[in-house]
């Protein structure tokens, strides 16, 4: 199988290149399940019923989130309505929502989708190493293909993760910093990881938000309304093949599509 992972949809820009970039990719490499991160997929910050809706209609199978995932009330409802929208899992076991899903296509070896919070700089949620390793033992009960969203700060916590797990799921990829890392590979066992898929949004600001007002409060150190940037929009991810039977990585490929006009 061949899957799309798409790195922090940020704001409208972002989705827009989701809607355009994803049928085309889909045509062009054959693909079989498309995931996304969408946790800023609203004004930059945050998912609602409403963006969800428009990420999965413009053809994405899962959407994972991160520590911004409850930044609009309204998604308290979402995450209890919607199995295919994630919260990372280790947060404690009575949180509304749930940290996987499995997507399953006629014909196709289904698809495990794994969504974690790394803590390290980050919010004390529960220990990722230990949720991971029970979530993991159960989905491949399942199916071998398994892919893991790693929200996280710490390019070491990422890679310490990846390494942990390698053999046990088909793919690693990193999100939160925004930034697309060039250190794909796939480790000894069979697991492709990538540090970090970086942003689907406008790239001529500061991480998909207006440099202008960044700059002022690094300045200042006032408060500052960070808009998001709609100038070279760009969808951000990777491309891994996997094998159906073992569950192994046979490729990862950097995905970088720059919107036209």
């Amino acid at each position: 199988m061949k899957v799309l992972f798409i790195g922090d949809i940020s704001g409208e820009p972002g989705r827009r290149a989701v809607k355009i970039c994803v049928p085309a990719l889909r045509a062009t490499h054959g693909l079989t399940y498309v995931v996304a991160n969408g946790e800023n997929s609203a004004g930059g910050a945050g998912i609602t019923t409403a963006t969800a809706r428009e990420i999965l209609d413009s053809g994405v199978d899962v959407i994972t989130t991160g520590d911004h995932v409850w930044d609009h009330k309204e998604v308290y409802g979402l995450l209890g309505a919607e199995p295919r929208v994630l919260r990372p899992a280790n947060y404690p076991p009575n949180t509304i929502g749930r940290g996987t899903y499995v997507a399953t296509l006629p014909g196709q070896t289904p698809l495990a989708v794994l969504n974690l919070q790394g803590r390290t700089f980050m919010a004390a949620l529960n220990n990722p190493f230990e949720v991971a390793r029970a979530e993991v033992d159960r989905l491949r009960a399942v199916t071998p293909a398994i892919l893991v969203d790693f929200h996280a700060e710490a390019t070491s916590e990422k890679i310490a993760l990846s390494w942990y797990l390698d053999g046990q799921v088909s793919a690693i990829i990193g999100t939160h910093t925004h930034v697309q890392t060039a250190d794909e590979r796939i480790l000894p066992n069979g697991t492709a990881c990538l540090t970090d898929a970086g942003f689907t949004g406008g790239h001529d600001g500061v991480l998909g938000r207006e440099h202008e007002p960044v700059v002022q409060r690094f300045l200042t150190l006032l408060p500052q309304k960070f808009g998001v940037c709609d100038r070279n929009v760009q969808l951000n991810g990777c491309l891994v093949e996997i094998d159906d039977v073992s569950g192994r990585a046979r490729s990862i490929q950097r995905i970088s599509e720059k919107l036209r006009g």
